[in-house]
């Protein structure tokens, strides 16, 4: 008995001095760090960068291409001729023949059917989705950043409740004890009360290791170096807002929604893609210009060296008669057009009904909580009415533990709605792209 109260005992210094070296946050604060030091979103901004370097002209074919090259090349060669006339025959041994060559080469695509344009444009909506892909990342973090902080809360608010129920059985257990002892209560009262108070505290062991869990999870969002860092929340309940409105929510959802918009650019880029199979029926221009130089060196001839330099330039003009695969790319590239809308849409509805469940949970939510706050006003006032009956002996131990049992059983109810509540706040305004409010 004595050692199971230094257990608790200790504990609660442990816990007590935890809170006093832990560091102190806001919601904004947990968001501000998390949204600078995340990992997986450093990453999602790094890929932004690549489609905003990708997006250029040159890397669209707008621009030409400039090429310098330089060579040189050198034969060693044994040569026999015979002469038709006179039959003789000369040998050459070793003759060694050099060639050197520079040159400065421009080629340009001026034409190509559209198909620079619509890369162009595609390389654009790229970037632009991009910017999207940031954006759904920093939004999901922020919900999951402030679902977590408010878990912290709520777990510190339980680890609490469970605290006040190691107080009371430990009261009760005293109190049992002492009668016991002058005869007032039974053997089987007291070892009913050493239970209770056994189990109470290990819930509160228990609790203190889920506590541990969300602290974890919340540094690992906020990417702290010190995952096993202390933390204490600077709010101390969970505030639930309960002015939302399903309209607002709905209107700002069609305006604002992040995967809403991303459908709209996939669907784009699926144009483009249609766009650019379709270029292949016109024509294509291209310019190619140079300036060029070679010398050539000889052992052997009627001149010892040779040199030549010079521009060069030149324009071709094309036309694809015949290819197999575009009939079938094309019709490919409509029907990409056309499963891009339908995801689109499939995903407004599915929007839509996303909204309407966490509304209705919302709502529900909101007048469970108002039930449960009612319900543990009552539960009080029943256990200091019990208590008091058990203090006088007219109340068994079972029935006072009932009656400690209903309000640790509101408390948590209470606690539960909103969490609960909140849950569905914060996913009704990340739908509706509002989630970035808890930044201000």
């Amino acid at each position: 008995m004595k050692r199971n109260i230094l257990l608790i005992i200790v504990a609660l210094c442990v816990a007590n001095s935890y809170a006093q070296q832990a560091a102190t946050y806001t919601l904004k604060s947990c968001l501000e760090k998390g949204l600078d030091n995340n990992y997986s979103l450093k990453i999602v901004r790094n890929d932004e960068q690549v489609t905003h370097n990708n997006a250029t002209l040159a890397n669209a074919g707008y621009l030409p291409t400039l090429d310098l090259s330089a060579g040189y090349s050198g034969n060693i060669d044994n040569t026999e001729s015979t002469l038709k006339a006179t039959g003789e025959t000369t040998e050459e041994n070793g003759v060694f023949n050099q060639t050197l060559d520079a040159r400065v080469s421009l080629n340009w695509t001026i034409f190509d059917g559209f198909n620079i344009q619509a890369n162009y444009q595609r390389l654009k909506e790229l970037e632009r989705q991009g910017e999207t892909n940031t954006r759904i990342a920093v939004e999901d973090l922020i919900a999951n950043l402030a679902a977590e902080y408010y878990n912290f809360i709520q777990q510190t608010i339980r680890l609490k409740n469970f605290r006040y129920a190691v107080s009371l059985s430990k009261e009760r257990l005293r109190i049992v004890e002492e009668r016991y002892n002058i005869g007032n209560f039974s053997r089987l009262d007291y070892q009913q009360a050493k239970v209770d108070f056994n189990a109470d505290s290990a819930q509160y062991m228990k609790q203190q290791e889920l506590l541990h869990t969300s602290r974890i999870q919340l540094n690992e969002l906020m990417a702290n170096e010190n995952v096993d860092q202390p933390i204490h929340t600077q709010d101390s309940l969970i505030d639930v807002n309960a002015t939302l409105e399903f309209e607002e929510l709905w209107n700002a959802t069609m305006q604002t929604n992040a995967n809403l918009l991303k459908a709209e650019q996939n669907n784009r880029l699926a144009q483009l893609d249609y766009k650019k199979v379709c270029a292949r029926d016109y024509p294509y221009l291209k310019l190619n210009a140079g300036y060029g130089y070679s010398h050539n060196k000889y052992e052997i001839a009627a001149n010892s060296q040779r040199s030549n330099f010079g521009p060069n330039f030149g324009v071709t003009v094309g036309f694809k008669l015949f290819d197999g695969n575009r009939n079938r790319q094309r019709k490919n590239a409509r029907i990409a057009v056309q499963n891009a809308r339908l995801e689109r849409n499939e995903l407004e509805q599915a929007l839509r009904a996303d909204l309407s469940n966490l509304w209705q949970a919302y709502q529900n939510n909101l007048q469970m909580l108002n039930l449960e706050r009612q319900n543990l006003i009552a539960a009080k006032d029943n256990h200091d009415i019990a208590m008091e009956r058990y203090m006088l002996g007219d109340l068994s131990g079972i029935e006072m533990r009932e009656a400690q049992k209903s309000l640790l059983d509101a408390e948590e109810r209470i606690l539960a709605a909103e969490y609960n509540t909140k849950l569905c706040e914060i996913s009704l305004l990340q739908i509706s792209g509002k989630i970035t409010k808890y930044l201000e």
